[in-house]
């Protein structure tokens, strides 16, 4: 999964879409992931980071993840070819 180019990353937790003008707010691990999702980390790399960071399994981490992917999706962050 890839983060479109144009998505902007604050450093605070916002997220801006220019091409829809649309903005988002995220808390602290998911800014995180989509850090190393512009950084073009794979699932591999992105699950490594965040069980050795924060208190949680790798099954745990994983289903959070897909639940979060499925939202960046929905609101169309990510490239379509994905």
């Amino acid at each position: 999964m890839r983060l479109k180019k144009n998505i902007a990353l604050s450093e605070s937790g916002f997220v801006f879409d220019p091409s829809t003008g649309d903005s988002y707010s995220l808390n602290e691990q998911a800014r995180e992931i989509v850090q190393l999702l512009k950084e073009g980390s794979d699932l591999e790399t992105i699950t490594a980071f965040i069980t050795e960071n924060y208190e949680i399994d790798r099954v745990s981490f994983e289903k959070y993840y897909f639940d979060f992917a499925g939202m960046l999706k929905q609101y169309r962050l990510i490239d379509e070819d994905e």
